[in-house]
């Protein structure tokens, strides 16, 4: 589960209700079957009207990637691998790899790993995961597209709310206090719109924007760990080159670290 997510929503509504009732305003206000009717059933039409089918189909998925942790390698576990591969492979020769394919879970890492020990060119391999990391970003950002939309939808489904409301509000002006409790409801879906833009939708988009950075960085040091193989450097070339891909005080401690274990 990705806590940060559940966190940040839990803050989100706690930050809402409590201002609320600082304010004098109760959270049931909040209640408002009509608001609420204007915004999620608006912001979902104006989301399928925006998007084919084929990716409104993909939201599910997009929401489990967003509340939950990606099972992917780290880093260092990245680093440490193709270390000791470099260390099969100079010693025995590529073809040593091929029983390592199979334990290989990552896709992306057993085709580069397969098209190397099949002898395929350093540039061909290159292009052909290259392409591959290219159709996920584009996919990544098709995902990440539809959550941003959302955000800028909701928000303006809000004021056209307020706007409603304020029209049937007007036309009951004979009880002033009537009138002010139609009008402070009007606003409701202002504020329903608001919240769900700038505090689910736009952000939803930034963490999906976030966890595809993470994970083409750790595609793009699998190209790199699986060319460098190929060249037949050495171990510690191939830790140094991938350990770029680190903030400096991680790389260098798992630099000391594996200058220890050499020792």
């Amino acid at each position: 589960m990705d806590k940060t997510s559940i966190i940040g929503i839990i803050l989100g509504i706690v930050a809402i209700g409590v201002g609320m009732v600082l304010k004098g305003v109760s959270p049931t206000v909040l209640i408002n079957p009509a608001a609420l009717l204007i915004i999620i059933a608006g912001t979902i039409a104006t989301v399928v009207i925006a998007f084919p089918s084929s990716e409104i189909k993909k939201i599910p998925q997009l929401l489990k990637i967003i509340f939950t942790e990606q099972q992917s390698l780290s880093t260092e576990d990245i680093i440490l691998m193709f270390s000791e591969w470099a260390q099969i492979a100079r010693k025995d020769g590529l073809l040593a790899l091929e029983a390592k394919v199979n334990e290989v879970d990552d896709p992306f890492l057993k085709n580069g790993l397969s098209l190397a020990v099949d002898g395929q060119s350093a540039d061909y391999i290159r292009d052909v995961l290259n392409e591959e990391i290219n159709a996920m970003e584009e996919r990544h950002e098709v995902g990440a597209t539809i959550f941003a939309q959302a955000g800028t939808y909701a928000p303006s489904l809000g004021v056209l709310g307020a706007v409603l409301g304020l029209i049937a509000a007007l036309g009951n002006m004979s009880d002033t206090e009537v009138l002010g409790h139609a009008i402070s409801a009007a606003f409701v879906a202002t504020l329903l719109g608001i919240f769900t833009g700038y505090v689910l939708w736009h952000p939803f988009s930034n963490k999906l924007k976030r966890k595809s950075k993470k994970e083409v960085k750790l595609k793009e040091m699998m190209v790199e760990g699986i060319l460098s193989i190929l060249a037949g450097e050495s171990p510690r070339i191939i830790e140094q080159k991938l350990a770029s891909y680190l903030p400096n005080n991680e790389r260098k401690k798992l630099l000391e670290e594996s200058s220890g274990a050499d020792e």
